[in-house]
């Protein structure tokens, strides 16, 4: 196994291998008149062409790990992405010089071979780390850059939700967002009003998620000046709540929902203990657009709306 370098060269050269190749668009309903190509949509409109389109998008947990491929990695989101997935939810900090890294914890030694805090380590250091999978397995991997991510979904057509840790700031993302013309790539994570008007307020052009409810919750957003057509309804991991969905759709916004958690707890446990998980297509059925989920594979195997997503609509 060996470890990926992502540059702006290195890209072109996956791109002509066919790693990073896009699967070729079709026609989307609603947004493309009949027989014409639909060519790669912005953001907003994609998962406008999803929503329409019956579809759904399943966003993978710290970024997909599998056996090998450890969480919050380049080589894991490119595998991923080889698996069908396009959407990943990642964690951004940030070292003690600065630079924008993908880390989960605030200490490194439960996903690295390193100890300590990731703000107290500088680059050089964590640079030097390996990875480590959920098996606890050393791996060939280093902590990524946020810069070659972003570079990597933006050629790639990956889209990547971007969940700030206390080491870093919006605005220092956001930067790297715009260094790295990403800005159709990416959705920012918020966690209360106030940092969904942080976000909008660095940039309004940005998609992000905010918790939504109906047409009250988006109301609200908007008067802190969050633009509703880049709004995904964030509605919780506890219990589906599908007359919210009906009502965050009648609104024009695509609602979210998580089946992710504590093991054991979580409803993608629940749904996968009589082995069939239908639970996920009544999910599905109810209008969820986008599934945040710590088994994607498993979700994705089930699922044949997350193919008409990419099929009709593109990524």
């Amino acid at each position: 196994m060996f470890r990926i370098v992502v540059s702006v060269a290195a890209l072109a050269t996956l791109t002509a291998c066919g790693d990073l190749s896009r699967e070729a668009n079709h026609g989307a309903a609603d947004i493309t008149p009949a027989g014409i190509s639909a060519p790669e949509l912005p953001l907003p409109d994609y998962f406008d062409c999803v929503r329409q389109n019956k579809g759904v998008l399943i966003a993978a947990h710290r970024g997909g790990p599998a056996p090998g491929y450890p969480e919050n990695t380049l080589e894991t989101l490119q595998y991923g992405f080889s698996q069908g997935i396009r959407v990943f939810e990642i964690d951004v900090a940030e070292s003690r010089d600065g630079v924008l890294t993908l880390m989960h914890d605030n200490r490194l030694n439960r996903t690295t071979t390193g100890d300590g805090y990731v703000a107290d380590t500088d680059w050089a250091t964590l640079s030097g780390l390996r990875m480590v999978d959920d098996a606890g397995q050393r791996t060939g991997f280093a902590p990524p850059k946020l810069t070659d991510v972003l570079l990597w979904a933006k050629q790639s057509g990956a889209i990547l939700e971007l969940d700030r840790k206390p080491t870093t700031s919006f605005r220092n993302i956001a930067s790297a967002v715009r260094a790295a013309g990403a800005e159709d790539s990416v959705i920012f994570i918020s966690y209360t009003d106030q940092e969904a008007g942080q976000i909008a307020a660095i940039d309004p052009g940005f998609m992000l998620t905010a918790s939504a409810w109906g047409s009250r919750d988006i109301g609200r957003l908007e008067a802190l000046g969050v633009d509703r057509t880049r709004l995904v309804a964030w509605t919780g991991t506890g219990s589906p709540d599908f007359a919210a969905w009906a009502r965050d759709i009648q609104e024009g916004v695509e609602p979210a929902f998580g089946t992710l958690g504590r093991k054991g707890e979580r409803l993608d446990d629940q749904y996968w203990a009589d082995g069939n998980g239908s639970e996920y297509q009544d999910l599905v059925d109810n209008g969820l657009v986008l599934l945040a989920t710590d088994v994607p594979y498993r979700v994705a195997a089930a699922l044949t709306s997350d193919d008409l997503a990419r099929e009709t609509c593109g990524r």
